[in-house]
Protein backbone atom coordinates (compact mmCIF):
# COMPACT_ATOMS: atom_id res chain seq x y z
CA UNK A 1 0.00 0.00 0.00
CA UNK A 2 2.75 2.59 0.93
CA UNK A 3 4.54 2.18 -2.64
CA UNK A 4 0.78 1.98 -4.84
CA UNK A 5 1.80 4.72 -7.24
CA UNK A 6 5.78 3.44 -7.41
CA UNK A 7 3.73 0.21 -8.36
CA UNK A 8 1.81 1.56 -10.60
CA UNK A 9 4.35 3.32 -12.79
CA UNK A 10 6.61 0.27 -12.71
CA UNK A 11 4.04 -1.86 -14.01
CA UNK A 12 2.69 0.08 -16.52
CA UNK A 13 6.39 -0.05 -18.51
CA UNK A 14 6.52 -3.62 -18.32
CA UNK A 15 3.91 -5.94 -20.17
CA UNK A 16 6.59 -9.24 -20.81
CA UNK A 17 3.84 -11.23 -19.76
CA UNK A 18 1.44 -10.44 -22.98
CA UNK A 19 1.98 -13.81 -24.36
CA UNK A 20 0.50 -15.81 -21.70
CA UNK A 21 -2.48 -13.14 -21.15
CA UNK A 22 -3.62 -14.12 -25.19
CA UNK A 23 -3.06 -17.67 -24.36
CA UNK A 24 -5.92 -17.37 -21.23
CA UNK A 25 -8.25 -15.04 -23.52
CA UNK A 26 -7.97 -17.64 -26.54
CA UNK A 27 -9.30 -20.12 -23.67
CA UNK A 28 -12.23 -17.58 -22.63
CA UNK A 29 -15.58 -17.17 -24.80
CA UNK A 30 -15.75 -13.87 -25.88
CA UNK A 31 -16.84 -11.06 -24.72
CA UNK A 32 -16.96 -13.04 -21.26
CA UNK A 33 -16.07 -11.32 -17.83
CA UNK A 34 -13.08 -11.62 -16.39
CA UNK A 35 -12.35 -11.93 -12.48
CA UNK A 36 -9.01 -9.95 -11.90
CA UNK A 37 -7.74 -11.33 -9.01
CA UNK A 38 -5.76 -9.13 -6.77
CA UNK A 39 -6.05 -6.48 -9.80
CA UNK A 40 -3.26 -3.70 -8.48
CA UNK A 41 -3.81 -0.93 -11.11
CA UNK A 42 -5.17 -2.64 -14.06
CA UNK A 43 -2.83 -1.37 -16.00
CA UNK A 44 -1.58 -3.04 -18.96
CA UNK A 45 -3.26 -6.31 -17.79
CA UNK A 46 -6.62 -5.49 -17.49
CA UNK A 47 -6.71 -2.97 -20.10
CA UNK A 48 -5.81 -5.15 -22.44
CA UNK A 49 -8.27 -7.57 -21.25
CA UNK A 50 -10.89 -5.21 -21.57
CA UNK A 51 -9.90 -3.91 -25.31
CA UNK A 52 -10.00 -7.50 -25.97
CA UNK A 53 -13.41 -7.34 -25.57
CA UNK A 54 -14.11 -8.64 -22.28
CA UNK A 55 -15.61 -6.83 -19.46
CA UNK A 56 -13.38 -6.69 -15.82
CA UNK A 57 -14.36 -7.11 -12.23
CA UNK A 58 -11.43 -6.19 -10.34
CA UNK A 59 -10.56 -7.42 -6.63
CA UNK A 60 -7.81 -5.93 -4.83
CA UNK A 61 -7.09 -5.77 -0.95
CA UNK A 62 -5.02 -2.39 -1.26
CA UNK A 63 -7.70 0.57 -1.49
CA UNK A 64 -4.92 2.93 -3.63
CA UNK A 65 -4.23 0.15 -5.90
CA UNK A 66 -7.98 -0.24 -6.49
CA UNK A 67 -8.18 3.50 -7.02
CA UNK A 68 -5.89 3.20 -9.58
CA UNK A 69 -7.86 0.16 -11.09
CA UNK A 70 -11.09 2.78 -11.06
CA UNK A 71 -9.13 5.38 -12.74
CA UNK A 72 -7.66 3.49 -15.74
CA UNK A 73 -10.89 1.02 -16.11
CA UNK A 74 -13.67 3.89 -15.49
CA UNK A 75 -16.40 1.22 -16.49
CA UNK A 76 -15.00 -1.85 -14.83
CA UNK A 77 -16.04 -3.42 -11.30
CA UNK A 78 -14.03 -3.00 -8.37
CA UNK A 79 -14.24 -4.42 -5.01
CA UNK A 80 -12.30 -3.91 -2.24
CA UNK A 81 -11.22 -7.43 -0.45
CA UNK A 82 -8.76 -10.18 0.63
CA UNK A 83 -8.64 -12.65 -1.88
CA UNK A 84 -8.74 -15.27 0.63
CA UNK A 85 -12.18 -14.12 1.69
CA UNK A 86 -13.67 -13.94 -1.78
CA UNK A 87 -17.29 -14.48 -1.83
CA UNK A 88 -18.79 -12.25 -4.71
CA UNK A 89 -21.69 -15.02 -5.37
CA UNK A 90 -21.46 -14.93 -8.65
CA UNK A 91 -19.01 -16.81 -11.17
CA UNK A 92 -17.71 -15.39 -14.11
CA UNK A 93 -16.14 -16.76 -17.61
CA UNK A 94 -12.41 -16.70 -16.53
CA UNK A 95 -10.16 -15.83 -13.32
CA UNK A 96 -7.03 -14.34 -13.47
CA UNK A 97 -4.63 -14.16 -10.43
CA UNK A 98 -1.45 -13.39 -11.76
CA UNK A 99 1.57 -12.09 -9.93
CA UNK A 100 -0.96 -11.73 -6.86
CA UNK A 101 -1.78 -15.29 -5.94
CA UNK A 102 1.49 -16.19 -4.48
CA UNK A 103 1.93 -13.64 -2.39
CA UNK A 104 -0.40 -15.30 0.00
CA UNK A 105 1.71 -17.63 2.77
CA UNK A 106 1.55 -21.48 1.23
CA UNK A 107 -0.84 -22.68 4.04
CA UNK A 108 -3.35 -20.11 2.41
CA UNK A 109 -2.85 -20.93 -1.04
CA UNK A 110 -5.27 -24.31 -0.90
CA UNK A 111 -8.00 -22.47 0.02
CA UNK A 112 -8.03 -20.29 -2.52
CA UNK A 113 -9.01 -23.59 -5.17
CA UNK A 114 -12.89 -23.52 -3.77
CA UNK A 115 -12.95 -20.25 -3.95
CA UNK A 116 -11.40 -20.48 -7.59
CA UNK A 117 -14.04 -22.95 -8.26
CA UNK A 118 -17.33 -20.91 -7.12
CA UNK A 119 -16.28 -18.20 -8.92
CA UNK A 120 -15.67 -19.61 -12.55
CA UNK A 121 -18.22 -20.89 -15.17
CA UNK A 122 -17.60 -24.14 -16.56
CA UNK A 123 -15.22 -23.79 -19.31
CA UNK A 124 -14.07 -20.83 -17.97
CA UNK A 125 -9.99 -20.25 -17.65
CA UNK A 126 -7.85 -19.59 -14.70
CA UNK A 127 -4.52 -18.59 -15.10
CA UNK A 128 -1.95 -17.98 -12.14
CA UNK A 129 1.44 -18.25 -11.31
CA UNK A 130 3.47 -19.32 -9.11
CA UNK A 131 7.39 -20.10 -7.77
CA UNK A 132 9.02 -23.35 -9.51
CA UNK A 133 8.91 -25.33 -6.30
CA UNK A 134 8.27 -25.59 -2.82
CA UNK A 135 9.31 -22.92 -0.70
CA UNK A 136 9.29 -19.29 0.28
CA UNK A 137 11.10 -16.40 -1.13
CA UNK A 138 11.68 -12.46 -0.33
CA UNK A 139 12.12 -10.34 -3.19
CA UNK A 140 12.79 -6.20 -2.91
CA UNK A 141 10.60 -3.64 -4.51
CA UNK A 142 10.90 0.13 -3.56
CA UNK A 143 13.94 -0.80 -0.54
CA UNK A 144 11.38 -3.03 1.26
CA UNK A 145 10.57 -6.90 1.67
CA UNK A 146 8.42 -8.63 -1.11
CA UNK A 147 7.07 -11.51 0.16
CA UNK A 148 6.33 -14.98 -2.26
CA UNK A 149 5.63 -18.99 -1.28
CA UNK A 150 4.86 -21.30 -3.48
CA UNK A 151 3.70 -25.07 -2.95
CA UNK A 152 5.11 -28.39 -4.92
CA UNK A 153 3.95 -28.09 -8.31
CA UNK A 154 2.33 -31.79 -7.61
CA UNK A 155 0.55 -29.98 -5.14
CA UNK A 156 -0.94 -27.31 -7.22
CA UNK A 157 -1.64 -30.07 -9.79
CA UNK A 158 -3.21 -31.76 -7.05
CA UNK A 159 -5.43 -28.76 -5.80
CA UNK A 160 -6.93 -27.93 -9.38
CA UNK A 161 -8.01 -31.78 -10.11
CA UNK A 162 -9.37 -31.88 -6.48
CA UNK A 163 -11.66 -28.60 -7.63
CA UNK A 164 -12.77 -29.92 -11.20
CA UNK A 165 -9.97 -27.85 -13.40
CA UNK A 166 -7.96 -29.34 -16.23
CA UNK A 167 -4.51 -27.92 -16.46
CA UNK A 168 -4.21 -26.97 -20.19
CA UNK A 169 -0.81 -25.54 -19.91
CA UNK A 170 2.21 -25.26 -18.06
CA UNK A 171 5.58 -23.49 -17.68
CA UNK A 172 8.22 -23.60 -15.11
CA UNK A 173 10.53 -20.60 -15.00
CA UNK A 174 9.19 -19.32 -18.59
CA UNK A 175 12.29 -17.53 -20.02
CA UNK A 176 9.56 -15.52 -21.96
CA UNK A 177 7.44 -14.05 -18.66
CA UNK A 178 10.45 -12.99 -17.02
CA UNK A 179 11.06 -16.25 -15.37
CA UNK A 180 7.25 -16.41 -13.96
CA UNK A 181 6.19 -20.35 -13.61
CA UNK A 182 2.57 -20.21 -15.13
CA UNK A 183 -0.15 -22.19 -14.76
CA UNK A 184 -3.74 -22.31 -17.57
CA UNK A 185 -6.23 -24.24 -16.27
CA UNK A 186 -10.07 -24.73 -17.68
CA UNK A 187 -13.38 -25.54 -15.38
CA UNK A 188 -14.62 -28.66 -16.23
CA UNK A 189 -18.41 -28.40 -16.38
CA UNK A 190 -20.82 -29.33 -13.44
Amino acid sequence: RRHAAAFTKARRDRFGDRDWIDRFLSAAAPGCEILDIGCGPGAPVALHIAAAGHQVTGIDSSPELLAEFRRNLPHASAHLSDMRKLALNRRFGGLWAWDSFFHLPAADQPAMFPIFAAHALPGAPLLFNSGPARGEAIGQFEGEDLYHASLDPQDYRDLLAAHDFELLAHSSEDPDCGGRTVWLARRLPD
